[in-house]
């Protein structure tokens, strides 16, 4: 009998990055020298204080058995040291933080925790591309809020019909953004609060790209800083990108004790934890987050944007210097989708970036560059670009 993959798959709209990574290994084939702006992936190894305690963690016998759960408790309560000494927020360790293996593996959990049948999930566009694709898995509706840069990148919450917000169950943020580098004030967390008590949803907000900022007095607020957002709102955090250990899958939910406890009798289902070596080494990298090595990290992603944006505004494209992530969200030359843009950069010099149509239609006049590239390189892509013509 011929096999049929499961209708749900069905639903889901192309993974455009795949198609570029294919479009890559075909340049890359075919001997050109390509410059990789594409996948958001630190090209600088983690640091080597975290590295020397997983070295050291490993060779612990009691890590080699199932972890705990919700993560080892040290971790818990190392997690809620820095969520105070950052935000300003006391959690309980034992209830209001949870271990992910890594935060995309909470944001596709989620909404089989919380979302019914026929529930709406309200998702930013352009957005990370999990948001939709764990709203349909879940058996939910999704409903797109529009980020736009005459709005510095928030979706009008306004504009969100009140039916619409009668049946919601989720509401997806995510600041600072992926994949426009945009920044959240804290007024626009309180109004997304009041709106889900008025109409009684839960927030997951989406927040891995805290600690990768460019200037201290952009330095990113997290939603759990209102008062009363717990009562509503969970928070993912991600050592990935703050200590580029995007490989070593570690992360941490935090808020409202019911709703994490909803997600982790779904993991507890589908899962059995974060290796404890690795978050022996998260408990070390969170404790080290004021080190230098950390602050490094920050200084090599401002220095490749303050490299890089200069470049794009010469060759044709609109972009404002991003406060926080490692992304450059930049406006492709007048005339062009940002398929045709990403297309030709791949085709004519040798250059990926990732098509915005791939986060949602409202992206679709843009291409997302990933500051993962070394400054040789940025310079490399600029005699590049001063041959095309647009």
């Amino acid at each position: 009998m011929p096999f049929q993959r499961a209708q749900r798959l069905d639903l889901l709209p192309p993974y455009l990055f795949i198609d570029i990574d294919r479009k890559k290994r075909a340049a890359l084939a075919a001997g050109k020298d390509v410059i990789d702006f594409g996948v958001g992936d630190p090209d600088r190894p983690t640091p080597k204080f975290i590295i020397d305690r997983m070295a050291t963690a490993i060779y612990d016998a009691k890590n080699h058995r199932y972890p705990f759960d919700t993560g080892v408790p040290e971790y818990r309560e190392v997690a809620a040291a820095f969520f105070e000494k950052r935000f300003g927020v006391r959690l309980d360790p034992s209830g209001e933080i949870m271990a992910l293996i890594g935060s995309k593996e909470g944001l596709g959990h989620l909404p089989l925790a919380v979302i019914n049948p026929g529930d709406v999930g309200l998702i930013p566009t352009p957005g990370y591309p999990v948001y939709h694709a764990a709203t349909l898995f879940a058996g939910g509706v999704p409903h797109e809020m529009p980020l736009t840069e005459e709005r510095g990148f928030l979706p009008d919450l306004d504009a969100i019909p009140a039916a619409v917000l009668d049946k919601t169950a989720l509401m997806f943020l995510n600041y600072p953004n992926n994949p426009t580098g945009a920044v959240a004030p804290l007024d626009f967390y309180e109004r997304c609060v009041r709106l889900a008590k008025k109409h009684d949803f839960v927030i997951c907000s989406d927040a891995p790209y805290t600690e990768t900022y460019f200037d201290d007095a952009d330095r990113p607020h997290s939603i759990l800083e209102i008062p009363g957002a717990k009562d509503v709102a969970i928070e993912m955090h991600s050592l990935s990108k703050t200590f580029n250990m995007t490989g070593w899958r570690v992360a941490f939910a935090v808020g409202h004790r019911d709703i994490l406890a909803a997600l982790a009798k779904v993991k507890g289902n589908v899962d059995s934890g974060v290796f404890g070596a690795v978050q022996h080494a998260a408990i070390t990298a969170l404790q080290g987050v004021d080190r230098p090595e950390v602050a490094e990290i920050r200084r090599i992603y401002r220095e490749r944007r303050d490299t890089l944006v200069p470049i794009l505004n010469r060759r044709g494209f609109h972009v404002s210097p991003p406060r926080a992530t490692f992304f450059v969200w930049a406006r492709c030359p007048a005339g062009y989708t940002s398929m045709d843009c990403a297309g030709r950069l791949l085709e004519e010099a040798a250059i990926v970036a990732i098509p915005g149509v791939g986060f949602g239609k409202p992206g679709d006049a843009y291409v997302r560059f990933a500051l993962t590239v070394e400054k040789d390189r940025i310079a490399l892509a600029d005699s590049r670009l001063a041959n095309m013509k647009w």
